[in-house]
């Protein structure tokens, strides 16, 4: 079920709410895991019986792995987080990866490995990702166990992240899960939160997200220098306010429920540095790398050569999560080529250089990485680099840029002063009388204009429910 939809909005969400409250607070929880699992079970029929498994395997190792460290017997409790860790990658690489890798084998001529056309189920590698830090986190301490299934279950199924994250870990949501405060003053923070990922998903995201899909379809003999860059600017717009729409309702869609979320996005487009823009964008996921791959491979705290290598994993790792392509790969090896010069050649020399000159650097960096990202076929992504950095003799520009340019420019500037904390100083600059007055008014117009095109708009799902 996407949030961007009437029957969220109108039926499921008004629902849950009241069912919700009108539970006595012990059988919240077990509220919560009910209409979670209806949440699941609307998009994916069948495969809420994997989430399911996740979760009952996962309580269980966790339970193995308090029960054992409490006896002293270590090497039993990481055999139960081995296991588990096994039982959630072997999970996720099976429906995530195994036709890539069969489809890559039977490229060579390797044909051991049939491809079996499975479909990948929604939310898998959010969900897995946060099971398995789990029992990791019990066996260092950093949490205890969830000895209640019914709270175990609502921290995985928990519908506002379920599908694309924040990623949560328990050792911050299991206070929370077991007690927590619903206030009106926390819900209304919340309604407020949802409308604004609301219109970002609806009025920004999915109107410029048009733009792409036009360069995106173009031959590589239909397109200019001047339009390919306009294309992935679309892009660069659309992925943003995608998914940072997304993580707003998550965030805004917790609040309502008493849960308080992990930010995901802090306006990464202001970056002055590829370092400095992945501490901003999918923070939760960033943290997860860094906390249980990063760190365990030793980190930074090694000789250059290691923490080169231990570099390269991560973003490799980053990569193939995103996507069974091999775009995605290249995408994550992009970054971490950057990210090992900014730290061993050129950081404190950009970091000298004017603030513009240093945005201006971390922009172009990112705009080509985000070609390579929505690209799948390079039979289709090398020749519209080329077109990008005018290889070929392609001409300029021309009649078809003139034209989208006028047409979308409105758009884009409004997504560009989005993509900046501008609108937000602005606003927390208003005298409080004339902000109390205006956010009732902002938040029915925007319903009022996010609903009509909910109404009218094609299933339109967000970008990062196929990760």
């Amino acid at each position: 079920m996407v949030f961007s939809t009437t029957y969220f909005l109108f039926l499921y969400l008004p629902v849950v709410l009241l069912i919700y409250y009108i539970c006595p607070l012990k059988l919240r929880n077990l509220a919560l895991l009910a209409v979670s699992l209806v949440f699941y079970y609307w998009g994916e029929r069948i495969y809420v019986i994997i989430m399911i498994a996740s979760t009952l395997i996962d309580y269980t190792h966790g339970m193995l792995v308090e029960h054992f460290k409490g006896k002293g017997k270590l090497k039993f409790a990481k055999m139960a987080v081995a296991s588990s860790m096994i039982f959630n990658l072997a999970l996720l690489g099976f429906f995530k990866y195994w036709d890539f890798i069969a489809g890559s084998l039977q490229a060579i001529g390797l044909t051991f490995m049939p491809v079996l056309g499975i479909h990948l189920p929604i939310g898998i590698s959010f969900y897995t990702f946060q099971t398995m830090s789990y029992t990791i986190d019990v066996y260092r301490g950093d949490t205890r166990a969830q000895h209640n299934i019914v709270n175990f279950g609502t921290f995985v199924t928990l519908f506002p992240q379920l599908i694309a994250g924040p990623i949560i870990k328990y050792k911050d949501l299991g206070d929370q899960i077991d007690h927590r405060t619903c206030t009106s003053d926390k819900f209304a923070s919340g309604v407020q939160r949802f409308m604004v990922g609301l219109a970002k998903k609806l009025l920004i995201a999915n109107n410029v997200g048009m733009l792409w899909d036009a360069y995106k379809a173009m031959a590589p003999g239909e397109l200019t220098v001047a339009g390919a860059w306009l294309g992935v600017l679309a892009f660069t717009f659309q992925i943003y306010f995608d998914f940072s729409g997304y993580s707003d309702m998550a965030i805004g869609l917790g609040r309502m429920l008493g849960f308080e979320f992990m930010e995901n996005f802090n306006y990464p487009y202001i970056s002055k540095s590829i370092t400095e823009f992945w501490r901003r964008w999918h923070i939760s996921l960033s943290t997860w790398f860094r906390e249980y791959l990063y760190i365990p491979l030793g980190g930074n705290r090694c000789s250059k050569p290691r923490w080169v290598f231990n570099l390269l994993i991560v973003w490799a790792a980053t990569g193939i999560w995103h996507g069974a392509s091999w775009n995605f790969v290249l995408w994550g090896l992009y970054f971490f080529v950057f990210l090992m010069l900014e730290k061993l050649v050129w950081g404190r020399a950009l970091a000298r250089l004017p603030a513009a000159v240093q945005h201006v650097y971390t922009l172009f960096l990112v705009l080509v990485s985000w070609a390579i990202f929505a690209i799948e076929d390079f039979g289709q992504l090398v020749p519209y680099l080329k077109v990008m950095f005018g290889l070929g003799g392609v001409p300029l520009a021309d009649g078809a840029f003139g034209y989208y340019l006028r047409s979308y420019l409105p758009l884009l500037v409004i997504a560009g002063v989005g993509s900046t904390p501008l609108l937000s100083k602005l606003w927390h600059k208003l005298p409080r009388k004339a902000a109390a007055v205006a956010l009732p008014v902002l938040l029915t117009a925007g319903l009022m204009v996010c609903t009509g095109y909910v109404v009218d708009a094609t299933y339109n799902p967000f970008l990062y429910f196929r990760f």
